[in-house]
């Protein structure tokens, strides 16, 4: 083989390698947040759809507490569990910007993540004495928690399941860990702060911002509920 066959051989193999490279790139960039969109609207639509028609899975637990106070904990009532890779509630976070909100489902398996939010099993259900934890994406599939890092304490994170609104608040900056440290997900989290039994709320996801070496890990506690029928809480706008 000579020399020039060689070297061109080698150039066209460089070629090809840098064409699925820019590929994956478009893929990664581009495509799974195109994916993500069909998908989560989707989500919303199901969530919609289901609450005009009066089928929510998950009652209010409790009554809204008078201002300046924390809402009394109690068990919710008896409800339908929640369905493995199914939407049951909407996030929100003002600190995002406005118009961020994204769909949560049952589950943090990958599939259920390139939809929306996940919702680990296992931990509390939305509003009751517990923790209720909740992951996603960094980076790719919409980037919902792109700016993750941004969360301060007392910012508000709020959920409903169509006829409650709850109101979080962050009680502190991220905390930044390994995916083996399971207890910042534990009914009373571990290094959260938290003293005893209360009604917690994780959010969790990748760090560094393209990479999966580390989670970064915000906690809140329930500050208020309100009926979906009273409008939306005044947290929106704080």
């Amino acid at each position: 083989m000579s020399v020039r066959l060689i070297v061109r051989t080698f150039s066209e193999l460089c070629i090809t390698v840098g064409a699925l490279i820019v590929l994956f790139v478009v893929y990664v960039l581009f495509w799974t947040g195109v994916k993500a969109a069909e998908a989560t609207e989707g989500q919303i639509d199901t969530l919609q759809n289901q609450w005009a028609r009066g089928t929510v899975s998950v009652p209010a637990p409790g009554t809204s507490p008078a201002p300046g106070t924390s809402p009394t904990p109690s068990a919710p009532p008896a409800s339908a569990a929640y369905r493995d890779g199914k939407p049951f509630a909407m996030l929100y976070i003002p600190r995002f910007g406005k118009g961020w909100e994204w769909p949560v489902l049952e589950n943090t398996e990958v599939r259920t993540l390139q939809k929306g939010l996940g919702h680990y099993s296992g931990t509390a259900r939305l509003g009751a004495t517990g923790n209720f934890a909740v992951a996603g994406h960094r980076r790719t599939y919409g980037d919902p928690f792109k700016d993750f890092p941004k969360l301060r304490p007392g910012d508000a994170v709020l959920l409903t399941d169509g006829t409650t609104w709850f109101t979080y608040r962050i009680d502190k900056k991220p905390y930044r860990t390994v995916p083996s440290d399971i207890g910042v997900i534990d009914p009373v989290p571990r290094r959260s702060g938290f003293d005893g039994p209360g009604r917690y709320l994780t959010l969790t996801t990748c760090d560094p911002e393209w990479g999966s070496s580390h989670r970064l890990i915000a906690w809140a506690h329930l500050d208020a509920t309100q009926p979906v029928s009273d409008g939306r809480p005044a947290a929106f706008h704080s």
